[in-house]
């Protein structure tokens, strides 16, 4: 048996994406159907978040189409797919590289639209270190997750 704690990479994947599928059904779906960031905000979550956009991401108080579209596709795409894509890393499946690469060039371009609107936008982040710390490892688990099912152990010893 190919245990996950024997790949250590597929763990720290495993771990990230569940932080990521959380993250997506919880503020990103929220925020993409209209609910504020705010202080008032109807859904917990957003409110507790107000602060943070108001330090860090001032375009989330009041998002332009595209982040509200970025939003949405976190929701409604990535975090579903997330959920195929543990459950094929905890148990190696062949259909995990074909999700996967998939997933990882969307996610990869979806952050390019992102971290565009962030930094060409009208509210560019205060502090570029601490915004790059938050964000980039949702551009980099993506591109690691790709690389290793081009370039890792193979899958097709697993089952279908």
């Amino acid at each position: 048996m190919n245990s996950i704690l024997r790949r250590p990479v597929d763990l720290v994947l495993i771990c990230f994406f569940a932080v990521s599928i959380a993250y997506g059904f919880l503020f990103s779906l929220p925020e993409g159907l209209g609910v504020p960031v705010s202080p008032d905000s109807s859904w917990p979550p957003l409110r507790a978040l107000h602060e943070w956009a108001v330090a860090e991401e001032p375009a989330h108080l009041d998002p332009p189409p595209n982040l509200i579209a970025a939003c949405l596709f976190d929701g409604l795409f990535q975090a579903p797919v997330l959920l195929f894509i543990v459950a094929g890393l905890v148990r190696p499946r062949r259909w995990l590289k074909p999700l996967g690469l998939v997933y990882a060039g969307a996610a990869t371009t979806n952050m390019f639209f992102y971290f565009s609107q962030t930094f060409l936008g009208p509210h560019p982040p205060p502090n570029t270190a601490y915004y790059l710390a938050f964000n980039l490892p949702w551009l980099i688990a993506p591109i690691v997750l790709g690389a290793r099912l081009v370039w890792g152990k193979s899958l097709s010893r697993t089952a279908a």
